[in-house]
């Protein structure tokens, strides 16, 4: 994650959504940084990153946890204007 993101104001605005702990979504984020940077294209579709977080053996989440939490963290930074989607 860059610096222009608040990660505990992140880890805040996806507990409050989902009532997941803290440990569990910086576990998530952590996995899902993990296959962003080792990935060889730009194109990453998001259920090879679903995928990638629920094959790690310290992630005790069903999968449709892990797609919430990552689909929250995109809606906050689209909220704070970090990133957009592109069509």
């Amino acid at each position: 994650m860059s610096d222009a993101i608040n990660e505990q104001e992140l880890i805040q605005f996806i507990v409050g959504k989902t009532k997941v702990d803290a440990e569990s979504i910086k576990l998530v984020l952590k996995h899902e940084q993990t296959f962003i940077n080792n990935a060889k294209e730009d194109d990453i579709d998001s259920d090879e990153i679903v995928d990638y977080v629920m094959s790690r053996k310290d992630v005790k989440l069903d999968e449709l946890t892990v797609e919430t939490i990552l689909e929250l963290e995109m809606d906050y930074l689209m909220e704070k204007g970090i990133v957009t989607y592109i069509d």
